[in-house]
């Protein structure tokens, strides 16, 4: 646990280090740099690739994490079929990129005409990309997640920023600059290589024969299964982005993409937990220690729930200081409500726990199918009935709905299953606590103007607030004694 513990340290980290790299990218580099139908194609781009990459994967990365356990030997052949099975899946999605290629010009044509320019680009990112999260993968079987998860939070925006400078500079011209995208996946792919070939968990081999008779079969059929389970988290991510671009233009995209970056800050510590606590369920389910499962499931509850509360406290309470620094920011304040309701939508993934992963690696992940069709008509539906109506908050509030309904579907499954139940008193007395709070710092600085003061004193006091409730509410009292017992250590 001590080295979960660590990795999970280690990885939140990187995500918030890549999160205030991308607070300057998204906040500030980009609305100066380019106009706002500029960065709708530049977030279109990567949206349709993340997009495609799951179907491009086959399902793969989970499976990677259930199967590894099992094999014991022959890791390097195991990376090998891993990595041509994912290559035979982007050959598949790009034939049928093709083949619907008109169907997909026609989706765009009319608001968002720039980005048919560059679906060569789109594929380029998703064949990068998908090779990549089979690596990392397999790094996170190994606990090795930290380096990984500072490739691809790090090092991935910290090269955006350096393309969008150089074209600011004028060295290269925006067309360039898009095909440069593909060039920053490339990058981090290969560094992810160097790293597995230092740490000595990277080896190309090919003999295919597999100590467990079966073996191939069972794991490519789980791999298809679980695709549908991946495909659906990503399409709440993702389609109500392109169907923006599509529906309404690539300038209210920019809008969208930016409040969404927004939102997404509170996601981060789920997002570390869950990558860190894949290989640990894979590895209880292995053993059939399932006390420990509803343990890990309660306990990543109230811990991220105690997390991510505070962060939606400070950026909703922060919203209109976010905003004022904004270039331009007349024109992207106006997706101040996206924000709210996509956190909405990930205070639903949060607080309904590690729900998918369990379904993943237990004996019924096909119920994956299940969840993921009636998630995906729902968010597709969603967006179709509000956007026309209600625009870019129409889309967030579609995201939100389809968020819950699928995090609701879950856990009622696994606790009809498994009987395994994510919440407690600590998790509603968080909950309680962040609403009581929002509205106290509220009345306090009614009157104060936006600005960094603003920002930084009301902060504060959301701060103090906060951890003077949470200690006086008892709230996570195994976590509250290993913090004092820190803090008595280090008396002299």
């Amino acid at each position: 646990m001590e080295k979960f513990a660590r990795q999970s340290i280690l990885t939140t980290l990187s995500h918030y280090l890549g999160v205030a790299i991308g607070y300057f990218n998204v906040l500030w580099l980009f609305p100066y740099s380019l106009a706002p139908e500029q960065i709708g194609i530049f977030r279109t781009v990567q949206d349709m690739a993340m997009l495609l990459v799951p179907f491009a994967q086959l399902g793969l990365g989970n499976a990677i994490t259930r199967f590894f356990p099992q094999l014991k030997s022959k890791q390097g052949s195991f990376l090998t079929f891993s990595v041509l099975v994912t290559l035979m899946g982007f050959i598949a999605v790009s034939l049928l990129f093709f083949i619907f290629k008109s169907q997909i010009i026609a989706a765009f044509a009319v608001n968002s005409p720039q980005v048919i320019d560059f679906f060569i680009v789109v594929l380029l990112i998703t064949l990068f990309a998908v090779v990549n999260t089979v690596l990392d993968a397999f790094s996170r079987s190994y606990m090795k997640i930290a380096v990984p998860t500072l490739l691809r939070e790090v090092l991935l925006r910290l090269l955006s920023t350096v393309l969008v400078s150089v074209y600011l500079i004028g060295w290269i011209d925006f067309d360039q600059m898009i095909w440069g995208l593909s060039l920053n996946y490339l990058i981090v792919l290969g560094s992810l290589i160097v790293y597995m070939v230092r740490i000595g968990i990277f080896s190309i081999e090919t003999d295919f024969f597999f100590e467990r008779k079966g073996f191939k079969s069972e794991f490519l059929n789980y791999s298809i299964i679980t695709l549908l389970g991946t495909a659906g988290g990503i399409l709440i991510m993702k389609i109500d982005s392109l169907m923006v671009s599509s529906m309404i233009g690539l300038e209210a995209n920019a809008i969208y993409n930016i409040a969404f970056s927004i939102a997404i800050v509170m996601e981060m510590p789920r997002r570390a937990i869950s990558q860190v606590s894949m290989p640990v369920v894979a590895d209880y389910f292995s053993r059939q220690e399932y006390p420990k499962i509803d343990r890990l499931y309660k306990d990543i509850a109230v811990n991220q729930t105690l997390i991510c509360v505070l962060l939606f406290l400070g950026i909703w309470s922060n919203i209109d200081n976010l905003y004022h620094f904004v270039p331009n920011n007349a024109i992207y304040e106006t997706g101040k409500w996206v924000v709210l309701w996509i956190g909405f939508g990930k205070m639903c993934d949060i607080v309904f726990s590690i729900n998918g992963e369990i379904i993943v690696f237990s004996k019924y992940y096909i119920f994956n199918i299940t969840a993921t069709v009636i998630m995906s008509v729902a968010v597709v539906v969603f967006n179709l009935l509000l956007i026309p109506s209600y625009g870019i908050e129409g889309a967030a509030f579609a995201s939100f709905l389809a968020m819950f309904l699928y995090n609701f579907i879950k856990y009622l499954y696994i606790k009809i299953r498994l009987s395994f139940e994510p919440f407690s008193w600590d998790v509603l007395k968080i909950i309680l606590l962040g609403v009581v709070i929002y509205f106290v710092q509220a009345y306090l600085f009614r009157e104060n103007q936006p600005g960094i003061l603003d920002t930084i004193i009301r902060s504060i006091v959301i701060t103090l607030l906060y951890v003077l409730g949470i200690f006086a509410l008892g709230v996570a009292k195994e976590n509250q004694k290993k913090v004092i017992q820190k803090i008595k250590g280090l008396r002299p």
